[in-house]
């Protein structure tokens, strides 16, 4: 009977199953992704994790007890001398599972599973994003009152401009007016002098006339 054992067996006995997991391991250290089935993907990842904790410890008791699961004298050296520093701030979580959709043929579900801190491409649009910070909300209140403010204070200096320029035009078109209206006058006074040179000539006839008389 099948009780009380949790973890999955992927259809194999234990000695299959654990070098399965021991070769798949070696690979992931060594290419930083390798592409499985869901099931393997996740299985792996309770395997690794563990390993590359140990590598933050670089002793030779550490190497032995990675060596002992790995068998492969280059993963280990990889993972001791590029991939531990590198996730030495890390506090687990090593390893990310991408589904992939599922295999023609027999229609498993598959997935790649890599190492997080071995894909460029998602560090590089992470350190783009600018950071955000919280706020409170009453700051927005307090921009808001300020701004009133600010405007009310501009809105008296613009009315003062306004009233200026309209004195300015008033003080300006004054002379205006009077220079006109003297003209007008002067205009007036030099017409009013030939009808006053000529009415004298017509009595100076009317006197010739009653003389002749």
């Amino acid at each position: 009977m099948r009780h009380r054992k949790s973890f999955n067996h992927l259809g194999r006995t234990s000695s299959h199953r654990k070098a399965m997991l021991s070769n798949m391991a070696a690979s992931l250290i060594l290419h930083k992704r390798i592409t499985t089935t869901v099931a393997k993907a996740k299985a792996l990842r309770g395997y690794v994790e563990p390993l590359i904790t140990k590598s933050k410890d670089d002793t030779t008791h550490s190497r032995r007890v990675v060596f002992s699961y790995l068998k492969d004298k280059y993963a280990v050296t990889e993972l001791f001398r590029n991939i531990s520093g590198k996730i030495a701030d890390r506090p687990g979580g090593y390893t990310r599972i991408i589904k992939l959709g599922k295999r023609q043929g027999d229609n498993a579900e598959m997935a790649m599973i890599e190492l997080v801190d071995f894909n460029e491409l998602l560090i590089s649009e992470t350190s783009k994003k600018a950071k955000t910070t919280r706020r409170r909300r009453g700051g927005s209140k307090k921009k808001a009152e300020t701004a009133d403010v600010v405007v009310e204070e501009k809105a008296p200096v613009a009315d003062e401009v306004v009233e200026d320029a309209v004195v300015e035009d008033a003080v300006v078109e004054e002379p205006v007016v009077e220079e006109t209206k003297e003209e007008v006058v002067e205009d007036k006074k030099e017409e009013a002098k030939p009808i006053a040179a000529a009415k004298p000539k017509k009595e100076k006839k009317e006197d010739n006339k009653e003389e002749e008389k």
